[in-house]
């Protein structure tokens, strides 16, 4: 089989694919010789940042001399993305060699009465697999969405749990409260095995709380309390924290948003809660291996500026885009910029274009669309921005033509694209076509 076939083969599952339970994935897991009880599992839900955390903890792993696997989604440009070792990801030939191998199980299963797994369930699957054959010595696997259910949650016993900021996103699957998508993503915890969480939002913390009690989970949340900004430059920032680790406080990530010192902060706590409730396997993580993996990770479409003043973020939801608002502004400093949006059509867009056409005094708002079935109609977006008090914004539907007119009218300011990881991928392809 070649890697093409591999691809529309799974791309031909589709995403809207029935979702089937954890117990289900379980029985496909042991079909697989049980591939998540060969290695130590890092386990990660939230709402935003979940991808950075991931990223954060690959790379101190990797650092300390590790094979580290990492399995995060949605990708940008190629499915490979997924699928990491060592910080590179899975191979053509690989992949396609990888998908033969499980599908084989699955399609005996399905035969013998097994449920068919969805795409996420699938690709899931691929990843414990790749990971126990390659022999990683620990691999972190981030929920494709919520927790309780997530097909992730089939792994037996993660040596740690982590979960990152809540706020309110997938609300038709997850609920419609704080509270209700908090309960979803603690869904991960497991009795005995620590858990490490964002202790930001004042909602879901004493859910998080409630929920570790009841499983029997060491929960360690990271308060705002726990850590300050020292100084922020272009690319880099320093950080102090309350809790030392190995001794020491002092920190610095390589980033343009101030968002990702939370993020670097509750990796940090997770690190420090390996090494001390694992030190066999982790003891040897000392502050300055910590210092080099924080520094040397890179994450894309995290306000990454992918060109000279072009500035691209994953921001998908009200949440996120506050948060891209407030790194805009310290890259801008009272200047004004430029702005490249759109959003799919499942996402509380209107309250995201309502906070982008206030959060900011931009030059000129251009309005897109995304390829495929999930895209919003330019023009609808456009609307909202102008009843958000932004008349002037344009929609350009094209987003190659929409790219290359903000560019165009960038001049010397800068440009921020934003409102979706698929625009995000979009744009990634554009600046990859260009080289």
């Amino acid at each position: 089989m070649t890697y093409r076939e591999a691809v529309d083969a799974i791309e031909a599952v589709g995403t809207e694919s029935i979702k089937n339970t954890t117990e289900e994935t379980r029985r496909l897991l042991h079909a697989l010789g049980d591939p998540d009880r060969r290695i130590p599992l890092i386990h990660v839900a939230g709402t935003n940042g979940k991808g950075s955390v991931c990223a954060y903890l690959e790379s101190v792993l990797r650092a300390g001399g590790r094979t580290c696997g990492l399995f995060t989604s949605p990708h940008l440009r190629r499915i490979n993305e997924r699928f990491r070792i060592g910080g590179e990801e899975i191979g053509d030939e690989e992949f396609a060699g990888l998908y033969e191998r499980v599908r084989n199980v699955i399609d005996r299963e399905v035969r013998a009465g097994a449920p068919a797994p969805s795409y996420f369930e699938l690709l899931f699957l691929m990843a414990c697999t790749w990971f126990s054959e390659r022999k990683a010595d620990a691999a972190i696997l981030e929920c494709g969405m919520g927790g309780l259910h997530d097909a992730t949650n089939a792994i037996d016993r993660p040596v740690l749990s982590v979960i990152t900021s809540i706020s309110l996103d997938h609300m038709k699957y997850l609920g419609q409260t704080i509270p209700e998508i908090a309960a979803q993503k603690a869904g991960i915890m497991r009795r005995g095995v620590p858990c490490v969480c964002d202790g930001s939002d004042e909602e879901a913390l004493p859910v998080f709380r409630q929920s570790a009690e009841e499983a029997g989970s060491p929960l360690y949340p990271v308060l705002p309390a726990d850590y300050k900004i020292e100084s922020l430059r272009k690319g880099e920032i320093d950080f102090s924290t309350s809790f030392r680790y190995d001794g020491h406080t002092a920190f610095s990530v390589r980033a343009n948003a101030p968002y990702q010192v939370s993020n670097a902060a509750l990796a940090l706590m997770a690190l420090k809660v390996l090494r001390e409730t694992d030190p066999s396997r982790f003891g040897d993580l000392t502050a300055d291996t910590v210092r080099t993996g924080l520094l040397s990770m890179r994450w894309p479409a995290r306000m990454e500026e992918i060109l000279p003043g072009v500035y691209l973020d994953g921001a998908h939801n009200p949440d996120g885009i506050r948060r891209f608002l407030e790194a805009a502004g310290c890259i801008l400093q009272g200047k004004r910029g430029v702005l490249l949006f759109s959003a799919v059509n499942d996402k509380d867009y209107s309250e995201m274009i309502r906070e982008l056409a206030q959060g900011l005094d931009w030059s000129c708002i251009f309005v897109t669309e995304i390829e495929g079935s999930r895209k919003s109609d330019a023009g609808s977006l456009v609307e909202l921005f102008h009843r958000a008090g932004r008349p002037d914004a344009v929609a350009v539907a094209d987003f190659r033509d929409a790219f290359r007119e903000a560019r165009r009218r960038q001049g010397r300011d800068r440009l921020f694209i934003c409102g979706s990881l698929y625009l995000a991928g979009e744009t990634e392809e554009i600046i990859h076509d260009q080289l």
